[in-house]
């Protein structure tokens, strides 16, 4: 399994329905294929409750460690990626919604006054609530009210919630700390990396040059790596060598590939380097990996992914 997104790395799920936009899952790291969720973005806000385990969980160019108990409020429309560590597993409780549940309708004074300096807040990509301030006790138990809520599903269940939303939204309004306002070319700059995430998504086994990359989105090459570098954290090359590798994983499982075919899957014509590459990002060779991995879930071998 993993995540559907368009082009734009808009993930494609519906979250909930048009009549009560919430949805409320229960997750954990390894339903997905590589033990991560990639790179993805979706208008709604989500909250991560991390119930057992540990998670690092990337937000736009913040990283994040989670461990149990922690709670992530994710911003609205920004990307968002999450990793294993150690490959160990980690289960979590996610909560995604619509903030229409709060505000209403588009015009109204709560929007205006209260969700869009939150949602449209490009300095705010998320809150770790890991209880080193009194006050994230409250947001614990709102959430712990939504998910009870939801699976009794009493008279009046939805109701209930979106005051439990709205008091949370409340919290974090009223200890909210200033932040710096970004600008309008903010926004325009993360549709841009939305861009490059999505080509190098669709063409991540074939040769990117720099020069391809900085063509979708209309720059010059070192204005493009500056742009990624500033917002991400991370060079262009890095995340490309970083996603080549998540994303080989998968062939890896399947012990009738070679080292040398998977490397290849991943745009990696020297399996060597490929080798070099994966024990820098995950500790280990990939014959570690791959032996570790298939000793832990040897059905995993049975199903082979297509190139």
């Amino acid at each position: 399994m993993q995540i559907t997104t368009n082009q734009f790395q808009k993930e494609l799920k519906k979250h909930g329905n048009d009549a009560f936009p919430l949805l409320i899952s229960y997750e954990k790291l390894s339903n997905y294929e590589t033990g991560a969720f990639l790179w993805h973005w979706h208008p709604e806000v989500e909250i991560s409750l991390i119930q057992t385990g540990e998670m690092l969980y990337k937000v736009n160019h913040c990283t994040y460690h989670l461990k149990k108990g922690d709670i992530l409020f994710g911003n609205a429309n920004v990307l968002h990626s999450g990793y294993m560590i150690q490959n160990q597993d980690c289960h979590y409780i996610s909560i995604t919604f619509d903030p229409k549940l709060i505000y209403g309708f588009q015009q109204s004074i709560i929007n205006q006054k209260y969700v869009e300096p939150l949602t449209q807040d490009f300095s705010l990509p998320a809150i770790h609530f890991d209880f080193t301030q009194s006050w994230h006790t409250s947001i614990l138990e709102s959430i712990l009210r939504i998910v009870e809520k939801s699976e009794q599903k009493p008279d009046f269940f939805e109701v209930d919630i979106t005051v439990e939303l709205l008091s949370l939204w409340k919290t974090i309004l009223a200890h909210r700390s200033p932040s710096v306002a970004y600008a309008a070319h903010d926004k325009i700059a993360f549709d841009r990396i939305r861009m490059i995430i999505g080509y190098i998504e669709k063409n991540y086994r074939d040769k990117i040059s720099l020069e391809e990359v900085a063509g979708q989105i209309h720059l010059c090459t070192s204005e493009c790596s500056r742009l990624f570098k500033t917002y991400m954290n991370v060079s262009l090359f890095t995340f490309l060598q970083e996603y080549r590798i998540e994303k080989s994983l998968d062939y890896l499982m399947d012990s009738s590939y070679s080292i040398t075919d998977v490397a290849s899957m991943a745009a990696y014509s020297d399996s060597n380097y490929y080798s070099k590459v994966f024990a820098k990002i995950k500790g280990c060779s990939p014959r570690q990996y791959r032996k570790e991995q298939l000793r832990i879930t040897p059905s995993t071998a049975a199903s082979s992914p297509l190139p």
